[in-house]
């Protein structure tokens, strides 16, 4: 396979042409959080499973995969957040990522060797999501396409005036400093996350981590001295 490099702004179109086409067939646009799972079956029609996919491929770290040819995503058990609803963020970033792929790469995979036959007769995937993965140029494009897909740009700005009365960006260095000190490094993977990060998370339903990196990169908080 020839992986294609793409800049950010191609992928940030992607998602918002896929969410516009979700919101032409069944709108209004404009809702939270964004319906990622009705986006994958009744927009795209795949089909959505839970599995074990850590004791079925093998791999301790792998959090979903994507059978092309069969139309199929598949999250690891771990992350149903009917099972447990802590994992509800990371669950739809999963989600909204396999859609990344679905989006940027399945043309690369299509019609391949490992896609003939059903998931059921042990087929690899096309596709296996890691977090051993996440530095590989496309475990990053579906990781932005995510972000972007989950976290509109404009809608992240009209929430956070909305919930904050400004459209002002927060210093959130002292913030940042002050958590830092006191984190133990071992809850959970990251830096430690802000107070707005975490509520406009709950807005957008997505994992405070996530939505700290977001709002970072669109410059809504300063997360360092200057």
């Amino acid at each position: 396979m020839n992986f294609q490099p793409m800049q950010k702004e191609e992928i940030e179109m992607a998602s918002r042409l896929l969410l516009l086409g979700h919101y032409r067939k069944f709108g209004p646009a404009g809702f939270l959080p964004i319906p990622v799972e009705e986006i994958l079956e009744s927009h795209l029609g795949l089909t959505l499973e839970f599995d074990d996919l850590r004791q079925r491929l093998g791999m301790n770290d792998v959090l979903g995969a994507t059978w092309v040819n069969d139309r199929r995503v598949v999250v690891d058990i771990s992350l149903d957040p009917t099972v447990d609803p802590r994992q509800e963020g990371r669950y739809r970033f999963t989600l909204a990522h396999e859609l990344g792929h679905w989006e940027l790469h399945r043309h690369d995979f299509e019609n391949g060797v490992a896609q003939r036959g059903a998931f059921r007769q042990k087929i690899p995937p096309s596709i296996v999501c890691r977090t051993s993965t996440s530095k590989d140029p496309m475990e990053w494009q579906a990781d932005l396409f995510a972000s972007y897909l989950l976290m509109p740009t404009k809608m992240l700005f009209d929430v956070w005036s909305s919930i904050f009365d400004t459209s002002d960006a927060y210093d959130a260095a002292n913030e940042m400093a002050e958590l830092i000190s006191r984190w133990d490094g071992q809850s959970g993977s990251g830096r430690p996350v802000v107070s707005v990060a975490r509520e406009m998370a709950r807005a957008f339903h997505v994992s405070g981590q996530a939505m700290q990196i977001r709002l970072q990169h669109v410059g809504l908080i300063r997360l360092t001295a200057n």
